[in-house]
């Protein structure tokens, strides 16, 4: 692949990463959410924790790394300043299995509440550092 293509690849991921991180923003702003909102939010959170660390990955390899794992991306993310705590990323890795089991009510209430104050931050700030990036 051309260096021309992998330019491309980390800025169309982060499009689909943009999309995915502003539909759970949006549905996290619902106040007293349903149960099916609660699967919304937890659903486009899977979605953009997922295109998160493939973004990561594009961005990483773009600027000369080689990255085969989340874990690695995440580490490599950190040891080059794209995220700032590498830690609350690490146990959001380990955390996502957590979210497959939205189908008991009280485990949903703890993903929702998890995103919302320690992984919707952690997001953000990507969000934040990777919209910086693509106006260079």
């Amino acid at each position: 692949m051309n260096e021309e293509n992998k330019d491309i690849r980390w800025k169309q991921r982060f499009q689909n990463y943009e999309k995915a991180f502003l539909l759970m923003k949006r549905t996290l702003e619902i106040q007293n959410p349903s149960e099916a909102e609660k699967g919304g939010i937890i659903q486009f959170y899977e979605m953009a924790f997922e295109l998160a660390w493939k973004l990561m990955k594009d961005y990483l390899e773009e600027v000369g790394y080689t990255v085969n794992s989340p874990r690695e991306a995440i580490k490599q993310a950190f040891q080059s300043g794209i995220i700032e705590d590498g830690q609350k990323w690490i146990e959001a890795l380990e955390d996502r299995n957590l979210t497959t089991h939205t189908y008991d009510e009280s485990i949903a209430e703890k993903v929702v509440s998890a995103i919302r104050s320690l992984y919707f931050p952690i997001l953000m700030q990507l969000y934040s550092f990777m919209k910086k990036e693509l106006k260079k």
